[in-house]
């Protein structure tokens, strides 16, 4: 061989689609998926959302297809967000025994067994009247402590209904401590907890609030989510999190946040879970029904990114169709 040539060649590794797969780092399983789905209360058809298009507001018809789909295909989770009927300022369908949230868990639970692992999204916005996270005081603040009793009161509910991990997602101090302790006193001492540690007051969240009708009715929630210049104080939120007894970690969101999801992966021993939220999923999709982006690579591009910057579980709308492609 000529001196001119190289003798290390890394393409040999990336000559054929099999050993590209061979040597892949980072790999997808839909045991790493969760799908979020939306549940809403009085529909008699499922009802779709505008800005997440292949998106709806379930029926809870409609939503048991959904799930059984869903883990048909392997998704390795399910995380449940609620539309109730009638919303007041403390969010009473919240913790209702015929609550839709709780409706929900008995039917999924009926249906699926253990062959998912069925999560509930714990917060108020979509159950208030205000839109906010918790109790809204006169002066038109959150009651971070009785937002707490609150939460507290939900995870009881959601774990009487069949939740098999609650997720408390309203970014309030003390929040997985208050939980524990409810849940504990309570009966269940083994539920686990996945903790929103490091949730930012991120831009990307419009679709949600159309999906679970939660758009704040005044200000915003910048005085408990983190803000997006900060990532110091995401570890000091796991790590406050960890010491109240969450199980798992959450970075919500993904896409924007990887450097985030790397920090805290090398930072604890517990599993890592990220948000590829609603904002990444309409982005996607708009560029894809206008031709300016591969589809599917996009999408599966975006979910490799994101399990390799350290999440070992992900939450993406996407969970059921990817999982079915990889089965492929």
């Amino acid at each position: 061989m000529s001196a001119q040539f190289p003798v290390a060649r890394p393409r040999r590794l990336r000559r054929t689609p099999a050993l590209r797969r061979l040597v892949a780092e980072t790999r997808l399983s839909p045991a790493d998926l969760v799908l979020p789905m939306f549940v809403k209360e009085g529909i008699a058809e499922p009802n779709p959302i505008g800005s997440m298009p292949g998106i709806v507001q379930h029926t809870r018809d409609s939503l048991r297809k959904a799930a059984h789909e869903a883990v048909a295909a392997g998704v390795g989770g399910l995380i449940l967000f609620g539309v109730p009927a009638v919303k007041d300022a403390v969010g009473s369908a919240a913790d209702a025994p015929d609550g839709v949230v709780q409706t929900a868990l008995r039917d999924l639970a009926s249906d699926l067994g253990d062959s998912a692992v069925i999560m509930t999204d714990l917060c108020l916005d979509e159950f208030t009247d205000h839109g906010h996270c918790g109790i809204v005081t006169e002066a038109g603040e959150i009651d971070n402590d009785a937002t707490l009793e609150r939460y507290a009161r939900i995870a009881v509910a959601q774990a009487e209904a069949g939740a098999d991990v609650v997720a408390p997602s309203g970014m309030m101090d003390g929040q997985v401590a208050a939980i524990r302790r409810a849940l504990d006193g309570a009966g269940y001492p083994e539920l686990p907890i996945l903790a929103y540690s490091a949730k930012y007051a991120s831009a990307y969240y419009g679709p949600f609030r159309e999906a679970a009708e939660c758009a704040p009715q005044f200000g915003d929630r910048a005085t408990h989510q983190q803000d997006p210049a900060n990532a110091a104080e995401s570890l000091r939120e796991v790590r406050l999190d960890l010491a109240e007894g969450a199980d798992m970690v959450m970075v919500k969101p993904a896409g924007a946040y990887l450097d985030i999801i790397r920090q805290v992966r090398d930072s604890v021993d517990v599993p890592v879970a990220a948000y590829q939220v609603s904002g990444e999923y309409a982005m996607i999709e708009a560029a894809a029904e206008r031709g300016w982006v591969d589809r599917e690579r996009t999408i599966d591009e975006s979910l490799v990114a994101i399990r390799r910057a350290g999440a070992d579980i992900v939450l993406t709308y996407w969970a059921t169709e990817v999982a079915q492609r990889l089965a492929r």
